[in-house]
């Protein structure tokens, strides 16, 4: 009886640790921000002129680059344009222009000149998930990169990005930013 309980106890104590790791293991979804305020309303706060500080961080955390964007965004209904103006800590610059629509079930989809295909995005309570795929120029050559991008309304006037970059699967790096709302 007593080696019984011990090996109950064991099963009991394996399947706690593997559902721990497999919880760590899986990604968050938008649905886990549905009760997170302030309530994100895209075509709200993507209106206007904003500000965004950002930086690169390859796989091992080093910033390889900064940024200062300089966004100048407009809707009408449901088409939005971001018109994004970067210019990076190397002295180079670079403008994208993304065209937006929202759907009636709440998606939005987006293009830009180096995207590859088309955006996919949802928001939830205060937060928006954007995937895509940006042709990225790197040293000479253009790669194709996915991004899993997470922005997080912080206020009226101020949202953070975090968004990963994977090749392949493999993990490159990481983009920051922080938006503020003119």
């Amino acid at each position: 009886m007593k080696r019984h309980n011990v090996f109950h106890r064991s099963l009991v104590l394996a399947a706690v640790v593997s559902s721990a790791l497999l919880g760590a293991c899986s990604t968050p979804q938008i649905q886990d921000y549905a009760q997170e305020s302030p309530m994100l309303e895209l075509r709200n706060y993507f209106n206007g002129t904003l500000d965004a500080y950002g930086l690169f961080t390859d796989r091992s955390g080093k910033v390889v680059k900064r940024f200062t964007v300089v966004m100048n965004c407009t809707w009408t209904d449901d088409q939005g344009v971001l018109d994004e103006a970067f210019t990076y800590s190397d002295g180079t610059t670079q403008r994208r222009i993304w065209r937006l629509t929202r759907h009636a079930d709440g998606r939005y989809t987006g293009q830009a000149d180096d995207v590859v295909g088309t955006a996919q995005g949802q928001q939830s309570g205060n937060a928006f998930n954007w995937t895509y795929t940006l042709a990225l120029p790197v040293e000479g050559r253009v790669i194709e990169v996915q991004f899993d991008d997470w922005m997080y309304l912080m206020n009226d006037k101020v949202m953070l990005n975090k968004a990963a970059m994977r090749k392949w699967g493999v993990g490159l790096g990481e983009v920051t930013l922080s938006f503020t709302k003119r």
